[in-house]
C-alpha cells in the first residue's frame, strides 16, 4: 500500500494537467485539440480513473475520493459528448475537408488523367487502324471473334440482373480504384503503368466496336456513369502518386513524415472515391443499360458531371 501523501504527490501532475486539458475544451470542442493533446487526454483519464480506484480502495480521505470521482466523471462527459459529435465531423469531412483536399492536390490527379488520357489516344488511334494492336494492350482475340465481330452488345445482360449487375460493377470498380491507389507504393510507377494500360484497353473496346459499325451504342451506354467512373480512376490514381511522390520526393521532410502528411490526404481522397463509386456504380447498373431516350443518359452524364466538379471546386471556400 502506498502511503496517501506519496501518492498524492506522485499523481497530482497528472490530475492538474487533465484539470487544464477539461478547461481547454470547456471553451472549445475536442476537434480544437491537437493530435498529441487529445491522446495524453485520453491517456491521463484512464490513469486518473485507475487512481480513483486505487483511492477507494486503501484512502481514509473522503475529499480526494471525491475530487478524483469529479474529476473522471468531467472527464468521461467531456469525451463522451465529443463521440457524440461524430456527425458534425462526418459533416465537415464532405463539406470542408474532402473539396479542400482535391483542390490542394489537383496537380496529382491532373497527371493522372493526363496519364490515362494520353495512352486511351493511343489505343484508339491505333486499334481504329489496326484491330490487332488492341492485342498489346490487353483486348483478347476471343473477345474480338465473340463480340466484336458478331457485333454483340455484351453490356446489356446488366438490364436482365439489375440489382446483382450493380452489385458486381461497384465490386469491379472499387478493385480498380484500389489497385490503382495501392500501385503508387512503387514510387508511383505502378500507378502509372495501371493508368496508361487501362486508358488503353477502355479506348480499344471503343475504338474495335466503332471499326464494327456499332460504337454509339457502346458510348450512349457509358456516358450516363463515365464521367464520375472515370473521375474516380483519375482521383485515385492521384490519390497513389501523392504516396509516390512522398517516397521519391519528400522534400524537406523526412519520408516517414512525407508519408504521413501526403499519406492523410490519400486517405480522404480515397473516402470521396468510395462514396462516388456508389453513385457511379448504380447509375451503371439500373440506369446505363436500360432502353431509354439516349439524350437522357447523355443528361445524365452531364449533370452528376457538373454537381460533383462544382462542389470538389468551389465547397468549402473561405469567403
Amino acid at each position: 500500500m502506498v502511503p496517501q501523501d506519496r501518492f498524492i504527490k506522485q499523481r497530482k501532475n497528472a490530475w492538474q494537467r487533465l484539470e487544464d486539458l477539461l478547461k481547454l475544451l470547456d471553451s472549445s470542442s475536442l476537434g480544437r485539440l491537437g493530435r498529441e493533446e487529445v491522446r495524453e487526454l485520453g491517456r491521463i483519464y484512464r490513469r486518473t480513473a485507475s487512481d480513483l480506484a486505487i483511492a477507494r480502495a486503501e484512502s481514509r480521505d473522503p475529499r480526494l475520493v471525491n475530487y478524483l470521482n469529479s474529476l473522471v466523471i468531467r472527464a468521461h462527459g467531456r469525451i463522451y459528448r465529443a463521440d457524440a459529435q461524430g456527425g458534425k465531423r462526418i459533416r465537415l469531412f464532405f463539406t470542408r475537408e474532402l473539396p479542400r483536399t482535391f483542390r490542394r492536390t489537383w496537380r496529382y490527379t491532373f497527371l493522372s488523367f493526363s496519364v490515362f488520357m494520353i495512352f486511351a489516344i493511343v489505343g484508339f488511334v491505333g486499334t481504329r487502324y489496326d484491330p490487332e494492336f488492341s492485342e498489346l494492350v490487353g483486348v483478347s482475340p476471343a473477345f474480338r471473334e465473340m463480340y466484336i465481330e458478331t457485333q454483340t452488345h455484351w453490356w446489356e445482360r446488366l438490364n436482365e440482373m439489375n440489382q446483382q449487375g450493380a452489385s458486381l460493377i461497384m465490386t469491379n470498380n472499387i478493385l480498380v480504384t484500389i489497385y490503382t491507389f495501392a500501385y503508387g507504393a512503387t514510387f508511383g510507377i505502378g500507378t502509372i503503368v495501371y493508368l496508361a494500360m487501362n486508358g488503353a484497353n477502355i479506348a480499344s473496346v471503343v475504338a474495335l466496336t466503332y471499326r464494327a459499325g456499332f460504337g454509339n451504342d457502346l458510348v450512349t451506354f457509358m456516358v450516363g456513369h463515365g464521367v464520375v467512373e472515370l473521375s474516380c480512376i483519375f482521383i485515385a490514381g492521384g490519390a497513389g502518386l501523392l504516396i509516390g511522390s512522398a517516397l521519391l520526393m519528400p522534400g524537406d521532410l523526412t519520408r516517414a513524415d512525407a508519408l504521413k502528411t501526403r499519406g492523410m490526404e490519400a486517405v480522404r481522397l480515397m473516402i470521396g472515391v468510395a462514396i462516388l463509386l456508389v453513385v457511379a456504380g448504380t447509375i451503371e447498373g439500373f440506369i446505363s443499360p436500360a432502353p431509354i431516350d439516349p439524350r437522357i443518359k447523355y443528361s445524365i452524364g452531364a449533370i452528376t458531371g457538373i454537381a460533383m466538379y462544382s462542389y470538389l471546386l468551389f465547397v468549402g471556400r473561405d469567403n
